[in-house]
């Protein structure tokens, strides 16, 4: 699941072994550190990037097999990256999927607009999919058909962030609506600053959807091909991201006035939508 809008979905649940909540749960601290020292506060833009670089030079470290309280400067981050190192050694986690996340959080400091859907399928490939590559490297199955629907489940799990969001990214002066898609139905970024809900906005927002659930779909058929809890827990994620398309749609694509979220009830119709899975792309 992409880091930065986790309140969606389930972290470490009890769907989840035990033996892995501990990975996952170190895993999931680093992502949100780093996406924290990204986005949050108001530290300028170089101060910004050069804490990031020391999680580089951290994970650097893990990966000569040094002592990270030797490579980690700051006392505060040493048990955040001894948690870390124990896991990836213990796991044989790939190190370039931590160094994929850094990158894409380091993007975030500078860059606010993505000129095409390729452009912005590349960020995901680097924000959002090296957790589910994890995941599958934990669970012992990261073969490259499971490597290749994870992905899209993920790249589609933060597409729907984006466009549950684009009020509060607009904020942050962030724009990931594909600039071409925006042309394309005429839509500028004064419509979203004036949070114009007009016929071009919702047929906008109406394409990405699509794009976002067809991805998703794509990717869907793992959760029934991973065993036991992973499945049960893949399929509520991919359920739950489904749903909140189905929300965007319900409000006419306002996502301006009323931020689609999943409540009590959706959990409830989930579980039984998990109970009855057959979606395939």
């Amino acid at each position: 699941m992409p880091v930065d809008h986790y309140e969606n979905f389930p972290v470490a649940s009890l769907l989840m072994p035990a033996r892995l909540r501990e990975p996952v749960e170190a895993i999931y601290a680093f992502a949100r550190s780093a996406d924290d020292v990204a986005d949050e506060g108001d530290a300028p833009a170089v101060a910004r990037l050069a804490r990031l670089n020391d999680y580089r030079l951290a994970l650097n470290a893990i990966g000569r097999g040094d002592a990270v309280a030797d490579a980690v400067n700051d006392a505060a981050l040493r048990p955040l990256f001894g948690r870390l190192a124990r896991n990836i050694h213990r796991f044989d986690l790939p190190l370039q999927l931590f160094r994929d996340l850094l990158d894409a959080f380091s993007q975030d400091v500078g860059k606010t607009r993505y000129a095409d859907f390729a452009e912005l399928q590349d960020y995901c490939r680097r924000s959002a999919n090296p957790v589910g590559r994890l995941l599958l490297h934990l669970y012992g199955e990261a073969t490259p058909d499971k490597l290749r629907m994870s992905d899209a489940i993920c790249t589609s799990l933060q597409l729907i962030n984006f466009w549950q969001d684009v009020g509060i990214d607009w904020r942050k002066q962030r724009i990931y609506l594909p600039q071409d898609s925006m042309a394309r139905f005429g839509v500028v970024a004064d419509d979203i600053d004036a949070q114009r809900c007009d016929e071009r906005w919702r047929a906008l927002l109406a394409f990405e959807v699509q794009r976002a659930r067809a991805m998703m779909l794509s990717g869907a058929p793992l959760a029934r091909q991973l065993p036991g809890r992973l499945g049960w827990e893949l399929r509520l994620i991919v359920l739950g991201g489904l749903r909140i398309l189905e929300r965007i749609e319900a409000a006419g694509y306002d996502v301006f006035r009323a931020r689609p979220t999943l409540g009590k009830g959706d959990w409830a119709r989930l579980v039984s939508r998990a109970l009855l899975f057959r979606i395939t792309a």
